[in-house]
């Protein structure tokens, strides 16, 4: 299988922790991929007309897109309810949580690409505030509820989120505004499967 993979995408990192938790990551070949929204990648468009991260190829050919169609699909190949529980209450509240967690990396990259504009607006900065102190205060009040879960989907998501905000916003200082999420955070960063996935910017030198 072919994954179109960035080392800055929180998406792509998701599937990449999550085949490392699954016993699945010798069976992905990355493709290196740059896109950006006024920049689209040729060479995925044709997989992926949305030309978005992460798209996985499967061998016969079939592009899956969205980080969850691509770990459902994992899921499935190594056996199920590994990282996503199969009983309908306990399914649903794990993708209640990831849902939440996921949300905010989009906000997170939204706020990166309007960050990187030379004209700010202020109403977005306004309300990128606004809804970030809202969301960084239930992730906090989350945090342990996720701590007693086995590590799955949402924990992976969770983690992924802070490790992008150190990784683009390490001026954020949210870990001494959140000590519950952060000691979480550094409970479980050792992980192999987060240790050897680490953001990194391939535009410079390492």
């Amino acid at each position: 299988m072919k994954l179109y993979w960035s080392s800055t995408s929180p998406f792509v990192r998701k599937v990449i922790v999550s085949a490392h938790e699954l016993g699945l990551s010798d069976r992905l070949e990355t493709i290196p991929t740059r896109v950006a929204p006024n920049k689209p990648d040729l060479a995925l468009l044709p997989f992926n007309p949305l030309g978005q991260l992460p798209t996985l190829v499967l061998d016969d050919g079939t592009a899956l897109y969205d980080s969850l169609v691509i770990i459902e699909h994992l899921e499935h190949i190594a056996g199920g309810a590994k990282l996503i529980p199969s009983s309908p209450a306990a399914r649903i509240e794990e993708l209640r949580l990831h849902a939440l967690c996921n949300g905010f990396l989009d906000l997170l990259v939204q706020w990166r690409i309007e960050s990187m504009k030379d004209t700010k607006q202020i109403a977005l900065i306004n309300a990128f505030n606004l809804k970030s102190s809202m969301i960084w205060a239930r992730l906090e009040a989350t945090a342990e509820q996720i701590g007693q879960r086995p590590f799955g989907l949402s924990a992976i998501t969770l983690a992924i989120v802070a490790e992008y905000a150190d990784f683009r916003f390490p001026r954020l200082g949210w870990r001494e505004k959140y000590p519950v999420l952060s000691s979480w955070h550094q409970s479980i960063q050792s992980r192999p499967s987060l240790a050897s996935s680490k953001f990194f910017d391939s535009s410079k030198p390492q």
